[in-house]
């Protein structure tokens, strides 16, 4: 990397932080992106890292904050950073997936600028190209409150981060491979809590004091089940919203999500299992982390605790039990139930199906009968500068087709800024899907087996649902939610299975505003990155 190059992206990031977001607070990190010998399940695998770590190292901001991140690809083929969980107000140029961005080239540099604008809570960054994801490359995000915002809590004596999900003992590329040639991905072999194994990982307690554990599944195909021995979890955050504040055994948490629990270590000192399982698979995948008293003499002893493994009905109850604090502050200091979401009446319904096809004699999966199949120009790119053959607003129907055909196309569905939408996820398969939304937040009004009707608005939760960015859908059941579109730009909503949104059971949602003002998005980077069809034309005037 040439010094000059930096100083010009520094430089250019730090005119639009003051011309574009004004006083705001921002923050500088650098990520550097390296290969590396990593042995998460004993096995030495040819790893991601960032900075040298796996996982990387965490991002820390608080509300409001301006983040100017410089990626460096040091790896020999094209890479992309995304921000699970982060919204992106306005400014889906930095979402860091496929369909807004070109990768960055290896042996070159971007630099993302961000605002974590209107949020708080526990998310995650990993990469998004290819299958890069099955070999690590992923941190923490901890987004704080402004220190005048009441936290419904007392401060935590400290606050740890659990990064866990599957892990694969074969290379990125091997599973991509698999997938390529038609294939359905072997199951995992093994799970991983912050890319160790079995009792790798070690939490350093005080006695009688309580911790906040923020806990996200980073893995590609399981839903896990976590919890503690001879310990609550009193659940107390779901990406970015303040949660009454119940108290679980154990808890499940399904592909994409993050939680904040808080955990007293009130029981007598030693050390004691955390653990993370796997649920509803044919094999129960267990690993273990380690809690130490810190006045501990005992090692870890008896049974590791039960879980339930294939059982959905506890699962869906527990789902259900998880309601908004509307009591307490989110990022600004009026209280999260201010905004009455169910009294508002959605002007449109889109149901979306997912199904697993087989297209020109290979497995493929689906949303609404159609496979999503990447462009030559990112979506956000060819829209911007207006290049034709790219992509078709209404290449995806907003219903589910009476019959099983399915095609491949790149799917892109219209929408209209400030509209508000219900959306209904409807799952026959016969295995848990989890969803999930760039550039939102939306509210879970309902879950249930079995097919979804307009009778079933009558069991929606239109008082306290949680507001979150990724929900699970429980097999042949039905999960709908409500969104406000009132963040214009290109958003992907995905599969956090990572094999079918891989394979198709991904599409974009362009929110479009006539207005072109600032007001409703951001312009065009000036350093934006161009591929394809988009290469040699020009950004904007500085």
């Amino acid at each position: 990397m040439q010094d000059s190059k930096f100083v010009v992206y520094s430089f250019i990031a730090c005119i639009l932080f003051l011309g574009v977001n004004g006083e705001s607070p921002y923050r500088f990190f650098t990520l550097k992106v390296t290969h590396g010998d990593i042995y998460p399940l004993g096995v030495k695998q040819k790893g991601i890292l960032i900075n040298g770590q796996f996982p990387g190292p965490t991002i820390d901001a608080v509300t409001n904050d301006n983040l100017i991140i410089h990626v460096y690809n040091y790896l020999n083929v094209p890479f992309l950073i995304s921000w699970n969980g982060v919204q992106q107000r306005r400014n889906s140029w930095q979402d860091g997936v496929l369909g807004t961005n070109c990768p960055i080239r290896p042996g070159k540099n971007f630099t993302y600028v961000l605002q974590v604008k209107d949020q708080i809570g526990t998310f995650f960054y990993f990469p998004s190209l290819f299958f890069h994801k099955a070999a690590g490359g992923y941190g923490s995000i901890r987004i704080w409150s402004r220190p005048k915002i009441p936290v419904p809590f007392p401060t935590p004596a400290g606050d740890f981060t659990v990064l866990a999900g599957d892990w694969y003992k074969r290379n990125h590329y091997v599973l991509r491979r698999y997938l390529e040639s038609g294939h359905s991905l072997p199951f995992p072999d093994g799970l991983v809590i912050n890319g160790r194994g079995w009792n790798g990982y070690t939490f350093t307690v005080d006695p009688g004091r309580t911790y906040r554990f923020r806990v996200s599944n980073v893995g590609i195909s399981t839903s896990i089940n976590f919890r503690i021995q001879s310990h609550k979890l009193k659940l107390i955050e779901v990406e970015g919203s303040h949660t009454l504040q119940n108290t679980y055994h154990s808890f499940d948490i399904h592909l994409g999500q993050s939680y904040s629990f808080l955990v007293t270590a009130d029981q007598a000192p030693q050390d004691y299992y955390v653990v993370a399982s796997s649920r509803f698979t044919p094999r129960v995948l267990t690993t273990t982390a380690i809690l130490h008293y810190s006045n501990s003499r005992k090692g870890v002893s008896g049974l590791i605790p039960w879980a339930p493994t294939f059982q959905i009905a506890p699962s869906l109850m527990q789902a259900r039990s998880i309601r908004w604090n509307l009591t307490a502050s989110g990022p600004r200091p009026n209280p999260q139930g201010s905004y009455h979401y169910g009294m508002i009446t959605p002007s449109r319904t889109i149901m979306l199906a997912n199904s697993a096809p087989y297209i020109n004699g290979k497995q493929r999966y689906a949303v609404n009968g159609v496979s999503y199949v990447p462009p030559d120009t990112p979506l956000k790119l060819a829209d911007y500068f207006k290049i034709p053959g790219v992509f078709n607003l209404g290449s995806i129907p907003t219903r589910p087709p009476s019959g099983n055909n399915a095609y491949l196309q790149t799917s892109v569905m219209a929408a209209d800024f400030r509209k508000y939408v219900e959306i209904v996820f409807q799952n026959w398969e016969n295995t848990v899907q989890s969803w999930h939304i760039d550039g939102y937040s939306f509210f879970v009004v309902g879950m249930d087996g079995g097919q979804w009707t307009p009778d079933s608005r009558r069991s929606y939760n239109l008082i306290d649902a949680v507001s979150r960015c990724t929900t699970q859908v429980y097999p042949r059941s039905w999960t709908a939610i409500y969104m406000a579109l009132d963040n214009v730009g290109m958003w992907n909503i995905r599969s956090e299975n990572w094999a079918r949104q891989y394979l198709g059971q991904q599409f974009y949602l362009r929110v479009y505003s006539p207005a072109n003002s600032w007001r409703d998005e951001y312009p065009i980077p000036k350093h934006a990155l161009l591929c394809g069809r988009a290469r040699g034309r020009r950004t904007r005037p500085l």
